[in-house]
Protein backbone atom coordinates (compact mmCIF):
# COMPACT_ATOMS: atom_id res chain seq x y z
CA UNK A 1 0.00 0.00 0.00
CA UNK A 2 1.32 3.43 -0.94
CA UNK A 3 1.22 6.29 1.56
CA UNK A 4 2.12 9.98 1.40
CA UNK A 5 5.49 11.47 2.24
CA UNK A 6 3.90 13.22 5.20
CA UNK A 7 2.72 9.91 6.64
CA UNK A 8 6.11 8.37 5.91
CA UNK A 9 7.78 11.16 7.88
CA UNK A 10 5.66 10.48 10.95
CA UNK A 11 5.98 6.70 10.57
CA UNK A 12 9.77 7.08 10.50
CA UNK A 13 9.67 8.99 13.79
CA UNK A 14 7.52 6.22 15.26
CA UNK A 15 9.97 3.56 14.05
CA UNK A 16 12.81 5.45 15.74
CA UNK A 17 10.87 5.46 19.01
CA UNK A 18 10.70 9.26 19.10
CA UNK A 19 8.85 10.35 22.22
CA UNK A 20 8.57 14.10 21.58
CA UNK A 21 8.86 16.33 18.54
CA UNK A 22 9.25 20.02 19.34
CA UNK A 23 7.97 22.31 16.65
CA UNK A 24 5.93 25.12 15.16
CA UNK A 25 3.63 24.65 12.13
CA UNK A 26 3.71 26.56 8.85
CA UNK A 27 2.58 26.20 5.27
CA UNK A 28 5.38 23.92 4.05
CA UNK A 29 4.81 21.32 6.78
CA UNK A 30 1.01 21.32 7.12
CA UNK A 31 0.64 17.85 5.62
CA UNK A 32 3.14 16.51 8.17
CA UNK A 33 1.20 18.23 10.96
CA UNK A 34 -2.00 16.69 9.64
CA UNK A 35 -0.44 13.23 10.03
CA UNK A 36 0.79 14.11 13.52
CA UNK A 37 -2.80 14.96 14.40
CA UNK A 38 -3.99 11.49 13.30
CA UNK A 39 -1.71 9.53 15.66
CA UNK A 40 -0.65 9.60 19.31
CA UNK A 41 2.67 7.74 19.46
CA UNK A 42 4.82 10.79 18.78
CA UNK A 43 3.80 13.65 21.05
CA UNK A 44 4.15 17.09 19.53
CA UNK A 45 5.13 20.02 21.76
CA UNK A 46 4.09 23.39 20.39
CA UNK A 47 6.71 25.99 21.27
CA UNK A 48 6.32 29.74 20.70
CA UNK A 49 9.46 30.22 18.60
CA UNK A 50 11.50 27.85 16.42
CA UNK A 51 14.71 28.65 18.29
CA UNK A 52 13.03 27.30 21.40
CA UNK A 53 11.94 24.16 19.53
CA UNK A 54 15.54 23.24 18.80
CA UNK A 55 16.76 24.21 22.29
CA UNK A 56 14.01 22.07 23.86
CA UNK A 57 14.96 19.10 21.66
CA UNK A 58 18.58 19.79 22.62
CA UNK A 59 17.80 19.79 26.37
CA UNK A 60 15.89 16.53 25.95
CA UNK A 61 18.86 14.98 24.12
CA UNK A 62 21.45 16.15 26.66
CA UNK A 63 19.45 14.82 29.60
CA UNK A 64 18.49 11.47 28.09
CA UNK A 65 21.27 10.66 25.63
CA UNK A 66 18.63 10.05 22.96
CA UNK A 67 18.26 11.89 19.65
CA UNK A 68 16.22 15.08 20.02
CA UNK A 69 13.76 15.97 17.26
CA UNK A 70 12.56 19.38 16.05
CA UNK A 71 10.11 20.20 13.25
CA UNK A 72 10.01 23.64 11.59
CA UNK A 73 8.57 25.16 8.47
CA UNK A 74 10.41 26.72 5.53
CA UNK A 75 11.93 30.20 5.28
CA UNK A 76 11.82 32.05 8.61
CA UNK A 77 10.98 28.81 10.40
CA UNK A 78 14.28 27.34 9.26
CA UNK A 79 16.32 30.49 9.84
CA UNK A 80 14.87 30.88 13.35
CA UNK A 81 16.07 27.35 14.07
CA UNK A 82 19.69 28.03 13.03
CA UNK A 83 20.77 29.37 16.45
CA UNK A 84 19.55 26.19 18.12
CA UNK A 85 21.18 24.02 15.47
CA UNK A 86 24.54 25.80 15.87
CA UNK A 87 24.25 25.45 19.65
CA UNK A 88 23.82 21.68 19.33
CA UNK A 89 26.60 21.44 16.75
CA UNK A 90 29.18 23.17 18.95
CA UNK A 91 28.43 20.83 21.86
CA UNK A 92 28.08 17.62 19.77
CA UNK A 93 24.43 16.96 20.66
CA UNK A 94 22.54 14.24 18.70
CA UNK A 95 19.54 15.82 16.99
CA UNK A 96 17.42 15.51 13.86
CA UNK A 97 15.80 18.67 12.55
CA UNK A 98 13.04 18.26 9.96
CA UNK A 99 12.46 21.44 7.97
CA UNK A 100 9.79 22.14 5.41
CA UNK A 101 10.74 23.51 2.01
CA UNK A 102 8.84 25.06 -0.88
CA UNK A 103 7.68 22.59 -3.58
CA UNK A 104 10.54 21.22 -5.70
CA UNK A 105 9.48 23.04 -8.92
CA UNK A 106 9.66 26.35 -7.01
CA UNK A 107 13.12 25.83 -5.48
CA UNK A 108 15.50 28.55 -6.64
CA UNK A 109 12.73 30.83 -7.89
CA UNK A 110 12.46 33.02 -4.76
CA UNK A 111 9.14 31.45 -3.83
CA UNK A 112 7.19 32.62 -0.80
CA UNK A 113 9.04 31.59 2.40
CA UNK A 114 11.95 30.06 0.51
CA UNK A 115 15.53 29.99 1.78
CA UNK A 116 18.39 27.70 0.89
CA UNK A 117 18.16 25.79 4.16
CA UNK A 118 20.79 23.23 3.16
CA UNK A 119 23.22 26.00 2.23
CA UNK A 120 22.51 28.10 5.32
CA UNK A 121 22.92 25.21 7.77
CA UNK A 122 25.86 23.45 6.10
CA UNK A 123 28.51 25.06 8.37
CA UNK A 124 26.65 24.17 11.59
CA UNK A 125 25.35 20.64 11.09
CA UNK A 126 27.06 17.28 11.13
CA UNK A 127 25.27 16.59 7.84
CA UNK A 128 22.17 17.69 5.97
CA UNK A 129 19.91 16.39 3.21
CA UNK A 130 17.44 17.80 0.67
CA UNK A 131 14.88 15.13 -0.24
CA UNK A 132 14.08 15.28 -3.96
CA UNK A 133 12.13 12.04 -4.35
CA UNK A 134 9.55 10.60 -1.95
CA UNK A 135 11.11 7.15 -2.49
CA UNK A 136 14.25 8.42 -0.77
CA UNK A 137 12.46 9.90 2.24
CA UNK A 138 12.47 6.92 4.62
CA UNK A 139 16.08 5.92 3.99
CA UNK A 140 17.16 9.57 4.32
CA UNK A 141 15.51 9.92 7.73
CA UNK A 142 17.11 6.62 8.79
CA UNK A 143 20.51 7.95 7.71
CA UNK A 144 19.87 11.18 9.62
CA UNK A 145 19.23 9.37 12.91
CA UNK A 146 22.23 7.08 12.34
CA UNK A 147 24.63 9.94 11.61
CA UNK A 148 23.29 12.08 14.48
CA UNK A 149 23.79 9.39 17.12
CA UNK A 150 27.02 7.64 16.10
CA UNK A 151 30.67 8.67 16.19
CA UNK A 152 30.95 12.22 17.46
CA UNK A 153 27.23 13.10 17.77
CA UNK A 154 25.70 16.17 16.19
CA UNK A 155 22.63 17.71 14.58
CA UNK A 156 21.47 16.45 11.17
CA UNK A 157 18.93 18.39 9.11
CA UNK A 158 16.48 16.89 6.61
CA UNK A 159 14.87 19.46 4.29
CA UNK A 160 11.56 18.19 2.88
CA UNK A 161 9.81 20.05 0.02
CA UNK A 162 6.05 20.40 0.41
CA UNK A 163 5.20 18.38 -2.71
CA UNK A 164 7.28 15.46 -1.41
CA UNK A 165 4.92 15.29 1.58
CA UNK A 166 1.96 14.72 -0.80
CA UNK A 167 3.59 12.21 -3.18
CA UNK A 168 2.79 8.51 -2.75
CA UNK A 169 5.13 5.53 -2.40
CA UNK A 170 5.37 2.23 -0.55
CA UNK A 171 6.75 2.55 2.99
CA UNK A 172 9.60 0.42 4.23
CA UNK A 173 11.83 1.54 7.07
CA UNK A 174 15.27 -0.10 7.08
CA UNK A 175 16.39 -1.75 10.29
CA UNK A 176 19.96 -0.54 9.76
CA UNK A 177 21.94 1.60 7.38
CA UNK A 178 25.48 1.48 6.04
CA UNK A 179 27.25 4.51 4.60
CA UNK A 180 30.42 3.85 2.63
CA UNK A 181 31.85 7.28 3.41
CA UNK A 182 30.95 7.28 7.09
CA UNK A 183 32.57 4.70 9.36
CA UNK A 184 33.65 6.26 12.65
CA UNK A 185 36.35 4.43 14.58
CA UNK A 186 34.99 3.25 17.92
CA UNK A 187 37.75 0.88 19.10
CA UNK A 188 41.04 2.39 20.23
CA UNK A 189 44.31 1.02 18.87
CA UNK A 190 45.66 -1.59 21.37
CA UNK A 191 49.29 -0.46 21.12
CA UNK A 192 48.35 3.18 21.67
CA UNK A 193 46.33 2.22 24.75
CA UNK A 194 49.25 0.17 26.06
CA UNK A 195 51.59 3.13 25.46
CA UNK A 196 49.20 5.45 27.32
CA UNK A 197 49.00 3.17 30.37
CA UNK A 198 52.79 2.90 30.49
CA UNK A 199 53.16 6.67 30.29
CA UNK A 200 50.60 7.24 33.07
CA UNK A 201 52.43 4.81 35.36
CA UNK A 202 55.75 6.57 34.75
CA UNK A 203 54.33 10.00 35.66
CA UNK A 204 55.52 12.01 38.64
CA UNK A 205 52.72 14.58 38.34
CA UNK A 206 49.80 12.92 36.49
CA UNK A 207 46.58 14.80 35.80
CA UNK A 208 43.27 13.89 34.14
CA UNK A 209 41.54 16.55 32.03
CA UNK A 210 38.02 15.44 31.08
CA UNK A 211 35.36 16.91 28.82
CA UNK A 212 31.92 16.50 27.33
CA UNK A 213 32.98 13.36 25.47
CA UNK A 214 32.81 11.48 28.78
CA UNK A 215 29.14 12.41 29.12
CA UNK A 216 28.26 11.78 25.48
CA UNK A 217 29.83 8.32 25.47
CA UNK A 218 28.29 7.28 28.82
CA UNK A 219 31.78 6.71 30.22
CA UNK A 220 31.39 8.23 33.69
CA UNK A 221 31.64 4.94 35.57
CA UNK A 222 34.77 3.90 33.64
CA UNK A 223 36.39 7.30 34.21
CA UNK A 224 35.66 7.18 37.93
CA UNK A 225 37.01 3.65 38.24
CA UNK A 226 40.24 4.48 36.41
CA UNK A 227 40.91 7.65 38.41
CA UNK A 228 40.24 5.78 41.65
CA UNK A 229 42.59 2.96 40.59
CA UNK A 230 45.41 5.42 39.94
CA UNK A 231 44.68 7.82 42.83
CA UNK A 232 45.33 10.81 40.59
CA UNK A 233 43.78 14.30 40.58
CA UNK A 234 41.32 15.28 37.87
CA UNK A 235 39.46 18.25 36.48
CA UNK A 236 36.64 18.86 34.02
CA UNK A 237 35.62 21.34 31.38
CA UNK A 238 32.30 23.17 31.64
CA UNK A 239 30.75 20.52 29.37
CA UNK A 240 32.17 17.60 31.34
CA UNK A 241 30.79 18.49 34.78
CA UNK A 242 29.19 15.44 36.37
CA UNK A 243 31.37 13.02 34.44
CA UNK A 244 33.32 12.50 37.67
CA UNK A 245 31.69 13.11 41.10
CA UNK A 246 32.44 16.72 42.01
CA UNK A 247 32.19 16.10 45.75
CA UNK A 248 35.07 13.61 45.61
CA UNK A 249 38.44 14.79 46.97
CA UNK A 250 40.29 13.83 43.78
CA UNK A 251 38.24 16.33 41.78
CA UNK A 252 39.89 19.76 41.76
CA UNK A 253 36.95 21.65 40.30
CA UNK A 254 36.34 22.99 36.83
CA UNK A 255 39.33 24.39 34.95
CA UNK A 256 39.71 27.17 32.42
CA UNK A 257 38.82 30.84 32.23
CA UNK A 258 36.69 30.65 35.38
CA UNK A 259 38.16 27.45 36.77
CA UNK A 260 39.64 26.91 40.21
CA UNK A 261 43.17 27.98 41.08
CA UNK A 262 44.17 24.39 41.92
CA UNK A 263 42.76 22.89 38.70
CA UNK A 264 44.44 25.49 36.49
CA UNK A 265 47.78 25.23 38.29
CA UNK A 266 47.72 21.43 38.13
CA UNK A 267 46.87 21.56 34.43
CA UNK A 268 49.79 23.90 33.79
CA UNK A 269 52.38 22.06 35.90
CA UNK A 270 51.60 18.35 35.45
CA UNK A 271 54.14 16.17 33.63
CA UNK A 272 51.65 13.70 32.09
CA UNK A 273 48.26 14.97 31.01
CA UNK A 274 45.46 12.56 30.16
CA UNK A 275 42.85 14.37 28.01
CA UNK A 276 39.59 12.41 27.83
CA UNK A 277 36.86 13.51 25.43
CA UNK A 278 38.00 17.15 25.52
CA UNK A 279 39.29 19.47 22.79
CA UNK A 280 41.71 21.98 24.38
CA UNK A 281 39.27 24.82 23.81
CA UNK A 282 40.48 28.41 24.04
CA UNK A 283 38.37 28.98 27.17
CA UNK A 284 40.03 25.93 28.75
CA UNK A 285 43.78 26.36 28.17
CA UNK A 286 43.96 30.10 27.53
CA UNK A 287 47.01 31.24 25.58
CA UNK A 288 48.39 28.24 23.65
CA UNK A 289 51.97 29.53 23.67
CA UNK A 290 51.85 29.95 27.45
CA UNK A 291 50.29 26.49 27.86
CA UNK A 292 53.07 24.92 25.76
CA UNK A 293 55.80 26.69 27.75
CA UNK A 294 55.68 23.91 30.37
CA UNK A 295 57.06 20.51 29.36
CA UNK A 296 54.49 17.73 29.62
CA UNK A 297 53.50 14.64 27.71
CA UNK A 298 49.89 14.43 26.55
CA UNK A 299 47.60 11.46 25.99
CA UNK A 300 44.43 12.35 24.10
CA UNK A 301 41.38 10.09 23.73
CA UNK A 302 38.71 11.28 21.30
CA UNK A 303 36.30 9.67 18.86
CA UNK A 304 36.87 12.51 16.40
CA UNK A 305 40.36 12.31 14.85
CA UNK A 306 40.10 15.94 13.69
CA UNK A 307 40.04 17.07 17.34
CA UNK A 308 43.40 15.49 18.13
CA UNK A 309 46.41 17.83 17.81
CA UNK A 310 44.06 20.51 16.47
CA UNK A 311 45.15 23.17 18.98
CA UNK A 312 47.80 21.37 21.03
CA UNK A 313 50.22 18.72 19.77
CA UNK A 314 49.78 15.44 21.64
CA UNK A 315 52.22 12.57 22.24
CA UNK A 316 49.85 9.59 22.43
CA UNK A 317 46.74 10.02 20.27
CA UNK A 318 43.98 7.44 20.73
CA UNK A 319 41.05 7.57 18.32
CA UNK A 320 38.04 5.68 19.64
CA UNK A 321 35.02 5.69 21.89
CA UNK A 322 35.91 6.96 25.36
CA UNK A 323 34.09 4.17 27.22
CA UNK A 324 35.77 1.42 25.21
CA UNK A 325 39.25 2.91 25.56
CA UNK A 326 38.90 3.44 29.32
CA UNK A 327 37.59 -0.12 29.75
CA UNK A 328 40.72 -1.43 28.04
CA UNK A 329 42.99 0.76 30.15
CA UNK A 330 41.33 -0.50 33.33
CA UNK A 331 41.85 -4.11 32.22
CA UNK A 332 45.54 -3.51 31.57
CA UNK A 333 46.02 -1.77 34.90
CA UNK A 334 44.24 -4.50 36.83
CA UNK A 335 46.33 -7.15 35.10
CA UNK A 336 49.65 -5.41 35.85
CA UNK A 337 48.95 -4.43 39.49
CA UNK A 338 51.34 -1.50 38.95
CA UNK A 339 50.03 1.82 40.33
CA UNK A 340 52.97 4.03 39.44
CA UNK A 341 55.35 6.08 41.61
CA UNK A 342 53.36 6.47 44.84
CA UNK A 343 56.03 8.59 46.56
CA UNK A 344 56.02 11.09 43.69
CA UNK A 345 52.21 11.06 43.65
CA UNK A 346 52.15 11.88 47.37
CA UNK A 347 54.46 14.86 46.77
CA UNK A 348 52.21 15.97 43.87
CA UNK A 349 49.14 15.83 46.11
CA UNK A 350 50.96 17.92 48.75
CA UNK A 351 51.52 20.63 46.14
CA UNK A 352 47.88 20.42 44.99
CA UNK A 353 46.59 20.79 48.54
CA UNK A 354 48.79 23.87 48.92
CA UNK A 355 47.13 25.38 45.83
CA UNK A 356 43.73 24.29 47.10
CA UNK A 357 44.31 26.06 50.43
CA UNK A 358 43.98 29.39 48.64
CA UNK A 359 40.20 28.84 48.73
CA UNK A 360 39.75 30.70 45.45
CA UNK A 361 35.94 30.34 45.57
CA UNK A 362 35.39 32.39 48.73
CA UNK A 363 33.12 35.43 48.62
CA UNK A 364 31.65 37.94 51.08
CA UNK A 365 29.01 36.03 53.05
CA UNK A 366 28.27 38.94 55.39
CA UNK A 367 26.77 41.12 52.66
CA UNK A 368 23.32 42.62 53.19
CA UNK A 369 22.75 42.31 49.44
CA UNK A 370 22.09 38.87 47.95
CA UNK A 371 25.24 37.33 46.53
CA UNK A 372 24.52 35.18 43.45
CA UNK A 373 26.93 32.48 44.63
CA UNK A 374 24.89 32.14 47.81
CA UNK A 375 21.69 31.52 45.83
CA UNK A 376 23.34 28.68 43.89
CA UNK A 377 24.77 27.17 47.08
CA UNK A 378 21.34 27.24 48.70
CA UNK A 379 19.77 25.72 45.57
CA UNK A 380 22.27 22.87 45.87
CA UNK A 381 21.35 22.34 49.53
CA UNK A 382 17.58 22.51 49.00
CA UNK A 383 17.69 20.06 46.06
CA UNK A 384 20.31 17.88 47.79
CA UNK A 385 22.43 18.14 44.66
CA UNK A 386 20.02 15.95 42.73
CA UNK A 387 18.29 18.40 40.40
CA UNK A 388 18.63 18.79 36.66
CA UNK A 389 20.05 22.27 36.22
CA UNK A 390 19.89 24.22 32.97
CA UNK A 391 21.41 27.62 32.49
CA UNK A 392 21.58 30.48 30.08
CA UNK A 393 24.91 32.17 29.36
CA UNK A 394 26.86 34.70 31.37
CA UNK A 395 27.94 35.22 34.96
CA UNK A 396 25.04 33.14 36.29
CA UNK A 397 26.18 30.20 34.13
CA UNK A 398 29.66 30.32 35.64
CA UNK A 399 28.34 30.59 39.19
CA UNK A 400 26.06 27.62 38.54
CA UNK A 401 29.03 25.61 37.27
CA UNK A 402 31.22 26.66 40.20
CA UNK A 403 28.81 26.29 43.14
CA UNK A 404 26.37 23.51 42.21
CA UNK A 405 28.27 20.23 42.67
CA UNK A 406 27.25 17.68 40.05
CA UNK A 407 27.93 14.10 41.08
CA UNK A 408 26.04 12.55 38.17
CA UNK A 409 26.30 12.95 34.40
CA UNK A 410 23.58 14.60 32.29
CA UNK A 411 22.38 16.79 35.17
CA UNK A 412 24.14 19.95 33.98
CA UNK A 413 22.52 21.27 30.79
CA UNK A 414 24.10 24.39 29.28
CA UNK A 415 25.31 25.93 26.03
CA UNK A 416 29.09 25.69 26.21
CA UNK A 417 30.60 26.11 22.76
CA UNK A 418 28.24 28.67 21.23
CA UNK A 419 27.26 30.42 24.47
CA UNK A 420 23.63 30.94 23.55
CA UNK A 421 21.52 33.32 25.60
CA UNK A 422 17.92 32.09 25.66
CA UNK A 423 18.93 28.42 25.90
CA UNK A 424 18.02 27.80 29.55
CA UNK A 425 14.22 27.93 29.65
CA UNK A 426 13.41 25.87 26.52
CA UNK A 427 16.16 23.38 27.40
CA UNK A 428 14.55 22.97 30.82
CA UNK A 429 11.23 22.22 29.10
CA UNK A 430 12.86 19.38 27.19
CA UNK A 431 14.39 17.99 30.38
CA UNK A 432 11.12 18.21 32.32
CA UNK A 433 9.18 16.40 29.59
CA UNK A 434 11.82 13.64 29.65
CA UNK A 435 11.80 13.38 33.47
CA UNK A 436 8.44 14.72 34.72
CA UNK A 437 9.03 13.66 38.35
CA UNK A 438 12.50 15.20 38.64
CA UNK A 439 13.34 18.64 40.01
CA UNK A 440 14.35 20.83 37.07
CA UNK A 441 15.81 24.27 37.76
CA UNK A 442 16.75 26.94 35.23
CA UNK A 443 19.44 29.32 36.45
CA UNK A 444 19.29 32.46 34.35
CA UNK A 445 19.81 36.22 34.30
CA UNK A 446 17.46 39.07 33.55
CA UNK A 447 19.06 39.59 30.11
CA UNK A 448 19.16 35.94 29.02
CA UNK A 449 15.66 34.99 30.16
CA UNK A 450 14.09 37.63 27.93
CA UNK A 451 15.55 35.96 24.81
CA UNK A 452 13.01 33.10 24.98
CA UNK A 453 10.66 34.24 27.74
CA UNK A 454 7.63 33.54 25.51
CA UNK A 455 8.16 29.86 26.36
CA UNK A 456 6.45 30.53 29.69
CA UNK A 457 3.33 30.10 27.56
CA UNK A 458 4.48 26.65 26.41
CA UNK A 459 5.15 25.73 30.05
CA UNK A 460 1.58 26.68 30.92
CA UNK A 461 0.07 24.68 28.06
CA UNK A 462 2.00 21.50 28.87
CA UNK A 463 1.96 21.87 32.68
CA UNK A 464 5.73 22.04 33.13
CA UNK A 465 6.39 23.08 36.75
CA UNK A 466 9.94 24.34 36.31
CA UNK A 467 11.74 26.42 38.92
CA UNK A 468 13.36 29.50 37.41
CA UNK A 469 16.15 31.13 39.41
CA UNK A 470 16.71 34.59 37.96
CA UNK A 471 19.95 36.11 39.27
CA UNK A 472 18.93 39.67 38.55
CA UNK A 473 21.76 42.20 38.76
CA UNK A 474 20.19 44.63 36.28
CA UNK A 475 23.18 44.27 33.95
CA UNK A 476 24.34 41.99 31.17
CA UNK A 477 26.63 40.70 33.87
CA UNK A 478 29.50 39.13 31.99
CA UNK A 479 29.58 41.99 29.48
CA UNK A 480 29.73 44.46 32.39
CA UNK A 481 32.53 42.45 34.04
CA UNK A 482 34.68 42.61 30.90
CA UNK A 483 33.90 46.30 30.49
CA UNK A 484 35.02 46.88 34.08
CA UNK A 485 38.30 44.98 33.68
CA UNK A 486 39.29 45.79 30.12
CA UNK A 487 37.30 48.82 28.94
CA UNK A 488 37.87 51.41 31.64
CA UNK A 489 34.49 50.97 33.39
CA UNK A 490 32.68 52.18 30.27
CA UNK A 491 29.46 50.18 30.54
CA UNK A 492 28.39 50.63 26.94
CA UNK A 493 24.85 49.29 26.45
CA UNK A 494 25.19 46.65 29.17
CA UNK A 495 22.72 48.13 31.67
CA UNK A 496 19.18 46.80 31.49
CA UNK A 497 17.34 50.05 32.11
CA UNK A 498 13.75 49.00 31.41
CA UNK A 499 13.24 45.61 32.99
CA UNK A 500 9.77 44.14 33.35
CA UNK A 501 8.26 43.25 36.68
CA UNK A 502 9.15 39.56 36.43
CA UNK A 503 6.70 38.61 39.19
CA UNK A 504 3.76 40.18 37.35
CA UNK A 505 5.01 38.79 34.05
CA UNK A 506 5.13 35.26 35.46
CA UNK A 507 1.65 35.72 36.88
CA UNK A 508 0.40 37.02 33.52
CA UNK A 509 1.45 33.70 31.99
CA UNK A 510 -0.41 31.85 34.74
CA UNK A 511 2.57 30.96 36.93
CA UNK A 512 3.81 31.84 40.42
CA UNK A 513 6.16 34.80 40.78
CA UNK A 514 8.41 35.67 43.73
CA UNK A 515 10.73 38.60 44.32
CA UNK A 516 13.53 38.01 46.83
CA UNK A 517 15.59 40.97 48.05
CA UNK A 518 17.25 39.83 51.31
CA UNK A 519 19.84 37.09 51.86
CA UNK A 520 17.80 35.86 54.84
CA UNK A 521 14.87 35.09 52.53
CA UNK A 522 16.79 33.07 49.92
CA UNK A 523 16.58 29.61 51.49
CA UNK A 524 12.93 29.99 52.48
CA UNK A 525 11.92 31.10 48.99
CA UNK A 526 13.67 28.14 47.40
CA UNK A 527 12.07 25.68 49.81
CA UNK A 528 8.65 27.17 49.22
CA UNK A 529 9.11 27.05 45.44
CA UNK A 530 10.09 23.38 45.39
CA UNK A 531 7.11 22.52 47.60
CA UNK A 532 4.87 23.80 44.80
CA UNK A 533 5.28 20.58 42.85
CA UNK A 534 2.68 21.34 40.21
CA UNK A 535 3.45 24.98 39.47
CA UNK A 536 6.15 26.84 37.61
CA UNK A 537 7.76 29.30 40.00
CA UNK A 538 9.72 32.29 38.72
CA UNK A 539 12.08 33.50 41.48
CA UNK A 540 13.49 36.95 40.84
CA UNK A 541 16.54 37.30 43.11
CA UNK A 542 17.80 40.90 43.25
CA UNK A 543 21.54 40.35 43.50
CA UNK A 544 24.67 42.45 43.99
CA UNK A 545 25.27 44.47 40.82
CA UNK A 546 29.03 44.69 41.42
CA UNK A 547 29.74 40.99 41.91
CA UNK A 548 32.21 39.42 39.48
CA UNK A 549 33.11 35.85 38.59
CA UNK A 550 36.46 34.74 40.02
CA UNK A 551 38.92 33.25 39.33
CA UNK A 552 39.30 34.73 35.85
CA UNK A 553 41.93 34.13 33.18
CA UNK A 554 41.90 37.27 31.00
CA UNK A 555 41.72 36.79 27.25
CA UNK A 556 45.16 36.10 25.78
CA UNK A 557 46.64 35.08 29.14
CA UNK A 558 47.77 31.68 30.37
CA UNK A 559 46.21 29.34 32.91
CA UNK A 560 48.56 30.35 35.71
CA UNK A 561 47.88 34.07 35.09
CA UNK A 562 44.54 34.15 36.88
CA UNK A 563 42.90 37.15 38.49
CA UNK A 564 41.63 36.19 41.95
CA UNK A 565 39.17 38.17 44.06
CA UNK A 566 41.87 38.76 46.67
CA UNK A 567 44.12 40.39 44.04
CA UNK A 568 41.77 43.36 43.58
Amino acid sequence: MEITGAEITVRCLQEEGVEFAFGYPGGAVLYIYDEIFKQNKVKHVLVRHEQAAVHAADGYARATGRVGVALVTSGPGATNAVTGIATAYMDSIPMVILSGQVPTPAIGLDAFQEVDTVGITRPCVKHNFLVKDVKDLAITIKKAFHIAATGRPGPVLVDIPKDITTHLTAFEYPKSVSLRSYNPVTVGHPMQIKKAVKLLLSAKRPFFYTGGGVILSEASSQLTKLIKLLGVPCTSTLMGLGGYPETDRQFLGMLGMHGTYEANMAMQHCDVLMAVGARFDDRVIGNTEHFNSEKRQIIHIDIDPSSISKRVKVDVPIVGGVAQVLDEMIKQLQASKDRGDQAALKTWWTQIELWRSKNCMKYDRSSKIIKPQYVVEKLYEVTKGDAYVTSDVGQHQMWAAQYYKFDKPRRWINSGGLGTMGFGLPAAMGVKLAFPKANVACITGEASIQMCIQELSTCKQYHLPLKIINLNNRYMGMVRQWQQFFHGNRYSESYMDALPDFVKLAEAYGHVGMRIEKPSDVEGALKEAFKLKDQLVFMDFLTDQTENVFPMVPGGKGLSEMILAEDL
